[in-house]
C-alpha cells in the first residue's frame, strides 16, 4: 500500500499537469489580460497606426504637391529664361542696327565735311588763282606797255590804249596755251 500510495502521490505531483487552482487562476488572468488588451490597447494601437498612416499619406501628398509646385516654378523659370534670351537677342540686334545707323551717319557727315572742305579749298584756290591772274595781268600789262612803248617808240600812257593792248596780248597768250594743251593731249 505504501507503494500504491506513493504511485498515487507521484501521479498527483506530476510537473506537467498544473494544479486545478492554478489552472483556474491562469485562465481568469488570461481573460483579464485579453479584455484589457482587446478593449484598451488594441484601439490605441489602431489609432496610432491610423495616425501614422495618415501622416505618411499626408506627407506623400504634400511631397507630391511640393514637387508639382517645384515643377511649375521650374517651368516658369525656364519660360522667363527663354523670354530673357529672346529679349537680349532683340536688344543686341537693335544695338547692332543703331550702331550701323550711327556709323552710316558718321560716314555721311564725314563725306559731307570732306566735300565742304574740298569745295572751300577749290573756292580758295580759284580765288587765289583769280587774284594771281589779276596781279599777273597787271604786271604783264605794265611790262607790255613799257615794251610796246619801246618798240613803237611812243608813249602808251593812255589807259584805254594800255588796257586794249594788254587784253589783246593776254588773249593771244591764252590761245597759245590752249593750242599747246590740245597738241599735247
Amino acid at each position: 500500500m505504501i507503494e500504491a500510495a506513493s504511485v498515487l502521490a507521484a501521479e498527483n505531483n506530476n510537473p506537467l499537469l498544473p494544479h486545478p487552482f492554478e489552472l483556474v487562476v491562469g485562465i481568469f488572468s488570461f481573460l483579464v489580460v485579453l479584455i484589457v488588451v482587446g478593449r484598451i490597447l488594441v484601439p490605441r494601437l489602431q489609432q496610432t497606426l491610423e495616425e501614422r498612416t495618415q501622416a505618411i499619406e499626408g506627407g506623400l501628398e504634400r511631397a507630391e504637391q511640393a514637387q508639382k509646385e517645384a515643377q511649375q516654378v521650374l517651368d516658369q523659370y525656364k519660360a522667363q529664361q527663354k523670354a530673357a534670351a529672346v529679349e537680349a537677342s532683340n536688344e543686341r540686334r537693335k544695338a547692332e542696327e543703331q550702331g550701323a545707323q550711327i556709323i552710316a551717319q558718321a560716314k555721311e557727315q564725314a563725306q559731307a565735311e570732306a566735300r565742304r572742305i574740298v569745295e572751300n579749298a577749290k573756292a580758295q584756290i580759284e580765288a587765289e588763282r583769280q587774284q594771281a591772274l589779276q596781279s599777273l595781268r597787271a604786271e604783264i600789262g605794265a611790262l607790255s606797255v613799257e615794251l610796246a612803248g619801246r618798240v613803237v617808240g611812243e608813249s602808251l600812257e593812255d589807259s584805254a590804249r594800255q588796257s586794249r593792248v594788254v587784253d589783246r596780248f593776254l588773249e593771244e597768250l591764252e590761245e597759245r596755251a590752249r593750242t599747246q594743251e590740245q597738241i599735247t593731249s
